[in-house]
């Protein structure tokens, strides 16, 4: 089972990005994300201050409700149902 199929929610990142304003801020915070390899993320805050935003974003693994890995069956290291 990856590390990633045992986070119960999501995982936050905050970091300072070089931009123009906040709106590209939050659109290249998202990009991150993405990059991370997260389908589903969020902006948690976003504050302008010199040359950039500090940003705080959340990419989840798993909102509530959802259809856990870690849940049910037994899941092998490679991910798959024993």
């Amino acid at each position: 089972m990856s590390v990633k199929h045992r986070i119960l929610d999501g995982c936050d990142v905050e970091t300072f990005i070089l931009c123009n304003d906040v709106e590209e801020g939050k659109t290249l915070g998202l990009r991150l994300m993405a990059e991370l390899g997260f389908d589903d993320a969020d902006v948690v805050s976003c504050e302008m201050g010199g040359p950039g935003v500090r940003i705080r974003l959340r990419g989840y693994v798993y909102r509530p409700s959802a259809d856990y890995q870690w849940y049910g069956p037994e899941v092998e290291q490679d991910g798959t149902h024993a």
